[in-house]
């Protein structure tokens, strides 16, 4: 299956789940609960109010060597969007791509979606815990921060 026929079709449509890819064309589908939404509008606005000349991206799919995985938030300057806008599944990832760990996620999945977002383009990633407290990544390994994003915070506030 391809992900412009997961997003065409029908019974696929308003699921409370993560869909995502495999390589063999598969769908994952993963249950999310409220903090995860919760997550990705706190880590929306503190995007925007740190960033100018992009965009955020929310479910963001990234067409990657092992299927689509799509990312919780991400974030992409307006010269990525001038090649992904119009895409199904972004062919190069966005500079930024955050997860969102929920009960289901494993470390070993992070990294493994981390090397692909890397290989696909984007320059760090993140990692949200479920509590709330960040982990950076660049291209040559883990940061106390986001170089993209110096003051962006290291642990979601409320959270």
């Amino acid at each position: 299956m391809s992900w412009q026929e997961v997003c065409d079709n029908p019974k696929l449509q308003n699921l409370p789940f993560k869909i995502e890819l495999n390589n063999q064309g598969q769908i994952l589908m993963t249950p999310v609960k409220i903090y995860h939404s919760l997550f990705q509008g706190k880590i929306t606005g503190l995007l925007y109010s740190n960033l100018t000349d992009g965009d955020v991206l929310v479910e963001c799919a990234i067409s990657t060597k092992k299927g689509t995985k799509v990312a919780d938030v991400a974030w992409a300057s307006q010269e990525r969007l001038k090649v992904i806008r119009n895409e199904v599944e972004c062919s190069i990832a966005p500079e930024i791509c955050i997860e969102i760990m929920s009960s289901a996620d494993t470390k070993r999945e992070m990294t493994n979606k981390r090397k692909l977002y890397f290989a696909n383009g984007a320059a760090e990633v993140w990692v949200c815990s479920e509590k709330g407290t960040f982990e950076f990544f660049t291209k040559t390994g883990k940061s106390n921060h986001s170089l993209l994003v110096p003051k962006f915070p290291a642990k979601l506030h409320d959270a």
